[in-house]
């Protein structure tokens, strides 16, 4: 007997989120990925079903057709497999109202973040997605795709350049305010997104300029945010289990762990779903929160994976179970990352310390260090420069961040294996071309990723270029011994 589809007539009902899908769309969703819709849309969708209301999410990819049309054709479902050592629940949101390509269908995105409907613009890109320089964290208007859209003679290709141009149509149509709200690791990530939609409207001609910049300053609001959820890629062992658990076939499920976090600033210019009874935390404070996951998860987990892809391993579990790649992960968290932040009253930072060991640990999610591993020019620029800088102000050099960006070097730079090779990212031709240079041209590389401050401590930049000799020498397991005597 054929297995049925997911679909609205084939989907469990005990696995449903909400009974019924959302009839009005009030969130436009930038960037369909695994992220988006194991997370905001998860806790979406249990929002809902403790207060109804007008929040569905129309979903937009970017350049791939591949989950868009996975999911026209389940109906707009699609299951969250949440996987641990313990076992496997699946679930399904059913928060979704549509599902487009920006791509291949640039007006109808446009057209509905202009809809009057539309309240809030969410956003998971990733780092690499905002188009800005990683060493100044300002707008890349060298960049080709950004300089057409500021021409805006062809459809926008960026994400904030379809921000500006969807939020000019909105103006001209008198919509009402909006919110645009970043999920994606950015440092300060409400105020980095409204810095680079006021720095690409700052290059429009004068006569769009002006109404534009004084309309958003007016009706647009750029509340920060901290999310937080270990997704991994899908494989055919997700889609299997999926099948098993629910009886269906599911094209695009979505494996993720069973801890999620999300935490807000409530500044919304037109409301927004009761995140708050859906496991969301509201508060004034989101940088604290930013500060504890951007360093002490997203920062560690980067070591680990450029670790374990240079001992040849596959998944971050494979890695944390290495006991020098554990002390390495230990000693960055404690020494280099917790030292410079203020932990939240509300968290306990021994047992967040422990929960992330545990988390990495997960053998069920299958992570991979390539994924974690990838647009490392991008991630690190957030996660590494700051506190590297606090303990260098200090007289001090933080051993496990230079550890951190001589294997990030070292993967990106030389034939060092199969997993590393797999990781992708925008500055690899260039890292590449930088490392044949030798392990000399070490500040030259740090200026242009992490900025002129940092590379001018030569001290950092002299311990990246000995632990990269190293690694190049004798091997992760000798760089993280002698990044830990230090």
């Amino acid at each position: 007997m054929t297995t049925p589809r997911l679909g609205a007539d084939s989907v469990p009902a005990h696995a449903l989120l909400r009974p019924a899908p959302p009839e009005r769309t009030g969130i436009v969703h930038l960037g369909l990925g695994n992220f988006h819709r194991a997370h905001q849309a998860v806790h979406t969708a249990r929002a809902l079903a403790h207060t109804d209301g007008p929040w569905g999410i129309l979903g937009v990819a970017g350049n791939s057709t591949s989950v868009a049309t996975a999911m026209r054709e389940q109906d707009l479902r699609y299951a969250v497999l949440e996987s641990s050592p313990a076992g496997s629940t699946a679930t399904v949101p059913g928060v979704h109202t549509g599902a487009l390509v920006a791509a291949h269908e640039p007006a109808a995105v446009l057209d509905a973040i202009a809809a009057p409907d539309t309240r809030i613009v969410t956003i998971t890109v990733t780092e690499h997605g905002y188009t800005y320089a990683p060493s100044t964290r300002a707008l890349d208007l060298d960049a080709e795709p950004v300089r057409a859209d500021l021409r805006g003679d062809a459809p926008p290709r960026t994400t904030i350049g379809r921000i500006v141009r969807g939020l000019q149509r909105r103006m001209r149509a008198g919509a009402g305010p909006i919110t645009v709200l970043s999920c994606d690791n950015l440092g300060g990530n409400g105020r980095q997104t409204a810095r680079l939609v006021r720095e690409f409207t700052a290059e429009l001609p004068a006569a769009e300029r002006e109404e534009l910049q004084r309309w958003t300053d007016t009706a647009v609001t750029f509340p920060n945010s901290m999310v937080d959820r270990i997704v991994p890629a899908t494989t055919d062992a997700h889609r299997a289990e999926v099948r098993e658990l629910l009886g269906v076939r599911d094209a695009v499920p979505v494996p993720a762990e069973p801890f999620s976090m999300w935490v807000l600033e409530d500044d919304f210019a037109a409301g927004r779903p009761a995140w708050e009874h859906a496991g969301a935390l509201i508060t004034d404070d989101v940088e604290a929160y930013e500060l504890l996951k951007l360093r002490l998860l997203n920062g560690t987990h980067s070591l680990i994976a450029y670790l374990g892809a240079l001992d040849g391993c596959d998944t971050i579990p494979e890695a944390i179970a290495r006991p020098f790649i554990a002390d390495a992960a230990d000693r960055a968290l404690r020494a280099d990352y917790l030292p410079t932040l203020t932990v939240p009253a509300a968290v306990d930072a021994e047992d967040y310390l422990a929960s992330l060991f545990e988390r990495w640990a997960n053998s069920a999610l299958g992570h991979r260090t390539r994924q974690v591993g990838s647009d490392g020019s991008v991630k690190l620029a957030q996660r590494v420069p700051d506190p590297a800088l606090a303990h260098l102000r200090a007289g001090r050099v933080p051993q496990q961040l230079a550890l951190t960006v001589a294997a990030y070097l070292r993967c990106l730079g030389a034939e060092t294996g199969p997993h590393a090779a797999a990781m992708s990212d925008p500055a690899r031709e260039s890292i590449v071309d930088w490392m044949r240079r030798g392990s000399s041209d070490v500040d030259r590389i740090v200026d242009r990723l992490f900025g002129a401050e940092l590379a001018g401590h030569t001290a950092f930049t002299g311990r990246v270029a000995e632990l990269l000799d190293l690694l190049a020498r004798h091997g992760p397991k000798a760089a993280a011994a002698e990044a830990g005597s230090s």
